[in-house]
């Protein structure tokens, strides 16, 4: 493959306006507010994050790469096609319920960031804990993009994948460093436009192409391979089913969610943001299934291609830019790659500022350095952006199985963190005993279940698993869903037990090594000059008292028992009367 100059342009072209309006964006970041909330700023971006940039960034959140990439391919790949890919519906869904249930409880109470609530319940401890599940999450998916971008790139123009995945990391960290949340969310609006514009005018030209049979007739019918529009087969309805609702569940408890959430300027605006967003990730799918589709309605022995297809040689996941590169002109393949380059780094950018902010705000601050000033803060940040980034770019560039890991540790999320989060947020009396056990019974179900991208064979077979060719057992039973449901209702059977149990005095006091029961009892029950001074108390949130005109103030203020009492009793007499 010969090295194209063009296509080298125009990705420069796309990411030094990228760099441009990242840089514009840390600029105005930086003379908005007072320095003394620098790090809310880029955390939550001062939380007055408009509608327009607020609905395009959470959209950009979930349309990147592999978003792009992933639906053309489940569109393409023969047995599977459009009922198959769940990521528009589901991710739709998603942030539907995101908007419906979980955006007004947690802006509304101020937290800046997702494990705030968690730690404010459960400690700082499990506050830890469900911090390795979202870093995991949000590390291997910039890391598993990234390694997209690097193969993308390659199809199109001949260049070295390494240096493309380096200039892409070091450019999405750079806007990231310096403009924290704003820089992400500008950028994402430009990112957004050039997805949506570099893929719909590619889709056009892809369709005329002589080799291309109408996707109208493939879709029902037979021709080059099976119709794109797919099928379910019966054993496979309860994988579909895990699958989906792990999508749409699971896609909820995300720190690059609710960092948008958390920006909005109120509650409200939270939910129409992610409710716009849920229109945003629909639209923006459309182009992306018609590119898989054209990819399964072209012969193309009749293309340069050639033999065999993209599905023989194993470059299915690559068929959007195979179809930018063979059937459009060589001017209109190079602007799609640099929208697809531009899908990429909106979604990495995201989630390399979610894991630096978890940590600066839950790990460092609030469990180690309470006192830290929030200059401290920022170059914690600052500092971690910068490390995250690199070790994204690391594992993009080392690691033979990113997407395995990245499936696993998002399969953790929806098994461990979404049960804790409807918990924290909707169970009340759930404790720190509770969200341990639910913990680790999610972590042990979904570990023993296996994962077939890591070669992991499964502990527990469950039934209709069966061996792939790697011999490798696939599991058709919705286990992940089970792990899920086990999870939850472990949190709250055990929270419930350690309540009754130091409640009745069946267990010491000195047992809840925890403090979370016994201790959490006493804060309850403080004196009532205790509760006013406490910052948690909004004073005129308190119940007002109405005085009962209907009585004297006399009567009002005397006991009569206490009265009657005196009376009889001779000592007191005698000692008024003297």
């Amino acid at each position: 493959m010969a090295f194209h100059a063009e296509g080298l342009v125009a990705i420069v072209v796309f990411y030094l306006a990228i760099l441009a309006v990242g840089i514009w964006a840390a600029w105005k970041t930086k003379n908005t507010g007072s320095e003394g909330d620098r790090s809310e700023a880029i955390i939550v971006g001062g939380r007055d994050i408009g509608l327009l940039v607020g609905g395009f960034t959470m959209t950009a959140t979930w349309v990147g790469g592999g978003y792009i990439n992933g639906t053309a391919e489940a569109v393409y790949v023969p047995g599977y096609g459009l009922a198959w890919a769940q990521a528009p519906i589901g991710y739709s869904l998603s942030l539907v319920l995101g908007g419906l249930f979980f955006a007004k409880p947690m802006r509304s109470k101020g937290y800046v960031t997702m494990l705030d609530p968690f730690q404010q319940l459960y400690g700082k401890r499990m506050g830890g804990l469900l911090f390795i599940p979202a870093l995991m999450g949000e590390m291997f998916w910039a890391a598993a993009i990234f390694s997209a971008l690097g193969a993308t790139i390659s199809v199109i123009i001949d260049i070295n994948v390494n240096i493309s995945v380096i200039i892409s990391a070091l450019i999405a960290t750079m806007y990231t460093l310096v403009g924290g949340l704003y820089s992400v969310a500008y950028t994402d609006v430009v990112q957004l436009f050039c997805i949506f514009l570099g893929l719909w005018i590619s889709v056009p030209f892809a369709m005329s192409h002589p080799a291309v049979t109408d996707i109208g007739l493939t879709a029902v019918h037979q021709v080059h391979q099976a119709p794109w529009l797919g099928s379910i087969n019966s054993l496979d309805i309860y994988t579909w089913l895990d699958n989906f609702l792990l999508l749409t569940l699971g896609g909820i408890p995300w720190q690059a969610y609710f960092q948008r959430v958390l920006s909005s300027s109120s509650a409200t605006y939270a939910q129409v943001l992610s409710f716009l967003a849920a229109f945003g990730c629909l639209v923006m799918a459309l182009p992306a299934v018609l590119i898989g589709a054209i990819g399964a309605s072209t012969a193309w022995n009749e293309t340069e291609y050639g033999i065999p297809d993209p599905m023989t040689k194993k470059e299915a996941d690559m068929i959007l830019p195979i179809v930018l590169q063979y059937l459009c002109p060589v001017y209109i393949s190079f602007f799609g790659l640099g929208a697809v380059s531009a899908a990429v780094m909106s979604s990495a950018d995201s989630s390399i500022l979610s894991a630096s902010s978890m940590f600066a705000r839950n790990i460092y601050q609030l469990s180690f350095r309470q006192n830290a000033s929030d200059r401290e803060i920022v170059w914690v940040m600052r500092i971690t952006v910068f490390l995250f980034g690199a070790s994204a770019t690391a594992m993009a560039l080392l690691a033979s199985s990113v997407y395995g890991l990245w499936y696993l540790s998002s399969d953790l999320v929806y098994i461990i963190i979404f049960p804790q989060l409807l918990c924290v947020l909707f169970i009340k009396g759930t404790n720190t005993y509770g969200a341990i056990a639910g913990y680790l019974f999610g972590l042990v179900l979904r570990i023993t279940g296996g994962e077939p991208y890591l070669y992991l064979q499964p502990l527990i077979y469950y039934p209709g698993c069966y061996p792939d060719e790697n011999n490798i057992y696939i599991q058709r039973f919705p286990f992940k869903t089970l792990a899920m449901l086990t999870s939850f209702f472990t949190n709250i059977i055990v929270s419930y037990l350690a309540k009754y149990l130091f409640e009745s005095g069946t267990l010491p006091p000195k047992l809840d090594f925890l403090d979370a029961v016994v201790a959490r009892y006493s804060r309850e029950h403080m004196d009532k000059a205790t509760l006013v001074k406490s910052d948690n108390i909004v004073l005129n949130e308190l119940a007002p008292v109405n005085p009962r005109h209907s009585l004297t103030l006399s009567s009002t203020f005397t006991n009569k028992e206490a009265f009657n009492y005196v009376d009889s009793s001779p000592e007191l007499s005698n000692t008024e009367d003297n």
